[in-house]
């Protein structure tokens, strides 16, 4: 057996869990290693070349925030960049950006390839190596070789066991006809990890020039130049359109009449983005489905026919493509593909991504049975922080599910799994109008700065924003103004109704019409940047809700601050139902709070335990 070399984090898988995780272990110090299959496809988008949407976008904002590397690289190779559900609230608003595939793919892999402490090797991982003490020691490749380090991240994606179908067509494979890593699974399964098969596809790509764009609708990015990043200072940027149209009813009667030769699967699919034959089936009642055409990048013809994945055979994918307005004349460059794949029950997992019985082996990404680009990059990003924390000797780096919607999408994974693809939603957080996109920053950037990983640029940067802020109410709530005839006549210019007495700026920012634009033209205020601009308004316009979330936050930390200790037996509980028994002892929740959340344990169950753990405290005073 010839040894390599010794690093003390090794990363499995180089897509966007992957590279979160390397970066993430090599800036806080630690000699890491990022594997890859092909080092061509370091980063690689194989479903829509997207980034962000709802709740997507807030995951790819707290990203940045914290100093990872997702939102900076799409700023860069954006060709599209939109605000979301700008006709609703700020808690919902979402940034959702078209990157050029190759360029995301090369900037990314200049990135990785160039930071220090990093290595990146092509290479397929057949076993991870684990001493006898139950913890890790290396992983072991094809050619037989071995590398040592005490603690792996396992980023896999879709390619381990990965199957592809086309129709009557099956092949072992990854995505985009990559290799797939078959040895790996089983090395897993000996080590005790329990397995599960889950199911995804991609639509066929498209040769622009076969498109009449005549005969559908444009959707162009915003005129106003958004970042993800909160250190981007991209002010200009050239857009592709995308381009919206309609599946019909000769669509649909060609996909149901092919339905026979759908492949079966053992994976299970999403339910949150179906393929086209599964909408068909499923809403049956329906006699459209809207599809976006989406450029791939600057530099290709192909387009990407968002809402239209399939595993129909190709001749299929020819005949109802071409019923479609547009597309009549429609060429593909790729067809689409469905591909099964193996990823392991997340609720194997600690909040910090380590598997609970392998001491320094942790699981990111796809491989924890998630779907998306932001949903992989946000635990890798929690993996390799947690991986190089463990190496340092640190505490744990754990988010709640009030600090972020990386919080809401690990505590998900971990204390309740997933039976499908996961998906992050807007709908899973509680307390959405804290975990706002735009306040990404202002609730994370301390935290990682304080594990090191937030650079000096970029902790000035925030200070001063932060400063700003809070300068700027403190002068807006000591700014009086009284019903004079003069603040009158501003007051009624601004399209606003008249003081009845004397009020703040603060208390008359509060009101829906005006903004602070409006008062610093009418009241000589300070022009500030349009990022303090909107934390300022969302914090006086919201004071009242984000108040009570608050109060709800602090309610609920109780239960997340009484710890449960490790070594506890809940058959030792006689009251616990015996269902709660089982699955507490199954997850071992790390307090109250998380026990509370898991399906099957009863708010009956939850006040039973909170008795036990008292009379246990007070026995241990005792002693």
């Amino acid at each position: 057996m010839f040894v390599v070399d010794h690093y003390d984090v090794i990363v499995v898988g180089a897509g966007h869990a992957g590279c979160e995780a390397a970066l993430a272990s090599a800036r806080l110090g630690c000699r890491t290693l990022l594997t890859t299959l092909n080092m061509d496809n370091i980063a690689m988008m194989p479903c829509n070349p997207a980034v962000g949407g709802p709740a997507k976008g807030h995951l790819v904002r707290e990203i940045d925030a914290l100093g990872g590397e997702m939102g900076i690289n799409t700023d860069k190779t954006c060709i599209q960049m939109r605000m979301l559900n700008t006709g609703k609230g700020p808690a919902v608003h979402a940034l959702r950006a078209q990157a050029d595939k190759h360029y995301y793919q090369a900037n990314m892999k200049h990135v990785v390839e160039t930071q220090p402490n990093l290595d990146v090797k092509q290479l397929l991982i057949e076993e991870i190596l684990v001493s006898a003490d139950g913890s890790v020691k290396g992983v072991q490749i094809e050619t037989g070789e071995v590398y040592y380090a005490p603690c792996v991240i396992i980023a896999t994606g879709t390619y381990l066991g990965g199957k592809v179908f086309i129709g009557e067509v099956t092949y072992d494979g990854g995505p985009n006809g990559q290799r797939h890593a078959e040895k790996l699974t089983s090395s897993l399964r000996s080590l005790g990890i329990t397995i599960m098969r889950f199911k995804t596809g991609t639509p066929a790509r498209v040769d622009r020039r076969s498109l009449d764009f005549s005969k559908m609708i444009i959707q162009p990015g915003d005129d106003t130049v958004h970042n993800f990043s909160f250190m981007s200072n991209v002010a200009t940027r050239e857009q592709l359109p995308c381009w919206l149209t309609y599946t019909n009813e000769k669509t649909h009667e060609i996909i149901r009449n092919n339905m026979h030769r759908v492949p079966t699967y053992k994976g299970i699919g999403p339910r949150y983005c179906p393929s086209i034959e599964a909408k068909v089936e499923r809403f049956a009642d329906k006699t459209s489905h809207q599809l976006f055409l989406e450029p791939e990048g600057m530099g290709t013809e192909e387009m990407y026919v968002q809402g239209m994945s399939t595993s129909l055979p190709v001749d299929v994918q020819y005949e109802f493509l071409r019923t479609i307005p547009g597309l009549e004349n429609v060429r593909i460059m790729r067809p689409g593909y469905a591909i099964d794949y193996d990823c392991v029950d997340p609720t194997q997992l600690k909040p910090t991504l380590e598997f609970k019985d392998i001491q320094g082996l942790f699981s990111a990404g796809q491989s924890n049975g998630t779907s998306g680009y932001e949903e992989a990059a946000a635990q890798g990003l929690i993996a390799g922080i947690n991986a190089a924390l463990l190496i340092k000797g640190g505490s744990p780096f754990i988010l709640t599910r009030a600090d972020a919607y990386i919080g809401v999408l690990i505590d998900d994974l971990v204390t309740k799994g997933t039976r499908e693809p996961y998906r992050i939603m807007t709908s899973r957080a509680e307390y959405r109008l804290i975990l706002r996109q735009d306040n990404a920053d202002l609730r994370l950037t301390e935290k990682g700065r304080a594990i090191a990983l937030v650079s000096d640029e970029r902790y000035v940067s925030f200070t001063h924003k932060k400063q700003a802020i809070e300068q700027t109410l403190a002068l807006l709530k000591s700014s009086s103004v009284s019903p004079t005839a003069e603040v009158q006549e501003k007051i009624l210019a601004m399209g606003s109704t008249e003081l009845r007495t004397g009020t703040t700026l603060y208390d008359l920012l509060r009101r829906t019409e005006l903004s602070y634009e409006s008062l610093q033209a009418k009241f000589d205020l300070p022009v500030i940047p349009a990022a303090v601009r909107e934390q300022v308004e969302i914090a006086i316009k919201y004071e009242g809700y984000i108040k009570k979330q608050i109060e709800q936050v602090e309610r609920a930390s109780k239960l997340e601050q009484k710890q449960i200790p490790d070594d506890i037996d809940y058959h030792d509980i006689p009251s616990l139902t015996l269902e709660s028994k089982e699955k507490l002892s199954k997850l071992r929740p790390l307090s109250v709070g998380q026990a509370g959340r898991i399906s099957g344990v009863s708010p009956a169950d939850v006040s039973i335990l909170l008795i036990y753990l008292e009379q246990q405290r007070r026995k241990g005073e005792q002693v």
